[in-house]
Parts: structure tokens; C-alpha cells; sequence
């Protein structure tokens, strides 16, 4: 399995529509994947490692797939769409991270 994460930076100007994007901006993604996408996951930055220091990322998407090839075939007919819909939600641009997931 791996793990697609795209992590959104907590910039000083960072404008992030949560709504939106949990609620739109993720099923489409979800829709678009289809069978391909095994698990999403989102998860919404609370603090840093010290009190009062903010999240490093105000959100990170976590996909799911069986492989990279599955992720590929699924994610990069789409990619163009998703990225177009960042307008309605944010101001920063995501970075991404593919990673060979292990469960313990």
C-alpha cells in the first residue's frame, strides 16, 4: 500500500476553506479515484510541537492506494481538475508526498 499525503503549509497569509474542501474538494478527488482509492483520510492542524506554536500545516489529505500505478492511473487523469479547484479553498499551494505505507 502507499500513502499519497498532501500537506498544506500554515503560512502567515494562509487562507484555507475547511468546509470546502471537506465537503466538496475531497469527494470530487474520492469520485474521480473511484475503486483506486482504498482510504482518505483529512487531518486539520491544531498545534506544534511547543504551546502556543501553530501546526506546521493547517490540513493534510491522506490517500490511500494499492500502489503507484493504481495511484497514477486514478490521480493523473485528474490532476489538471483538482489542482484548478485550489482557487475555492486555499491560497497556498499543497505539497505532496507519496510514501510506502507499513502498518505495524
Amino acid at each position: 500500500m502507499i500513502k499519497v499525503s498532501v500537506m498544506y503549509p500554515n503560512t502567515k497569509d494562509v487562507k484555507f476553506d475547511t468546509d470546502y474542501y471537506k465537503n466538496t474538494h475531497l469527494p470530487m478527488v474520492s469520485k474521480a479515484c473511484g475503486d483506486a482509492l482504498k482510504g482518505l483520510e483529512l487531518d486539520l492542524g491544531l498545534a506544534g510541537r511547543t504551546p502556543n506554536e501553530p501546526a506546521p500545516y493547517v490540513a493534510i489529505a491522506h490517500l490511500t492506494f494499492e500502489n503507484l500505478e493504481s495511484f497514477q492511473n486514478a490521480f493523473g487523469p485528474n490532476a489538471e481538475t483538482f489542482a484548478a479547484d485550489l482557487k475555492n479553498y486555499s491560497n497556498v499551494n499543497g505539497e505532496l508526498q507519496i510514501s510506502e505505507l507499513i502498518k505495524f
